[in-house]
């Protein structure tokens, strides 16, 4: 009895370009020794900090349809750990927002993000370069939801912030981090001459 094969097929290109090419890159522009030792995207962490939605429910309903609508996930709600009464905050009140994108709703966000939401941002001259963390993670911040096609202007009419985590294995600094997230098309500030 024959069996057949299955092979999966990758439907985003970011994917399909990591491991088509920009692996072996990174392993000769790197020197590293071990194909398992080039960084790799493992996940990209969206939160949304909403420090005045205890007391406005409005914006926690807007943040949660804007998370479900760019990423196609159903958002996670943050609960404070601790009560902080200069805050007026109270242990177990709802605080925030996190969904984590994995596989491929990683790789098609982080397309979507880089193609279209960056280009769109007012008087955008590129990301950071210093907003990386010592294991090589970057984030990167967002003033307001309307940059993201998917919304319309009546899902922008109450703004919020985001942030945006990417978070790599094998970079252990931020040049092995910098050099993955260049190759997938980051637009990186470029040095600014005195």
């Amino acid at each position: 009895m024959a069996t057949s094969k299955t092979i999966a097929v990758s439907t985003t290109r970011f994917k399909d370009a990591y491991n088509a090419t920009y692996k072996q890159e990174l392993l000769k522009e790197l020197a590293l020794k071990n194909p398992n030792q080039v960084p790799k995207l493992e996940k990209i962490v969206l939160n949304v900090g909403l420090g005045k939605a205890k007391d406005d429910k409005k914006v926690m309903e807007v943040a949660t349809n804007t998370l479900r609508k760019i990423t196609g996930q159903q958002p996670n709600q943050t609960t404070a750990r601790l009560s902080i009464a200069t805050f007026k905050l109270r242990e177990g009140n709802k605080i925030g927002l996190k969904v984590t994108l994995r596989g491929d709703k990683m790789y098609e966000f982080m397309d979507r993000l880089i193609t279209i939401v960056l280009p769109r941002v007012r008087d955008f001259h590129g990301v950071s370069k210093s907003a990386f963390d010592k294991q090589g993670n970057y984030s990167l911040g967002l003033k307001d939801q309307s940059v993201f096609p998917e919304l319309s202007f009546e899902e922008t009419t109450t703004l919020h912030g985001m942030q945006i985590n990417f978070v790599i294995n094998n970079a252990k600094d931020a040049t092995k981090g910098r050099a993955l997230l260049e190759k997938f098309g980051m637009p990186f500030e470029k040095e600014r001459k005195a």
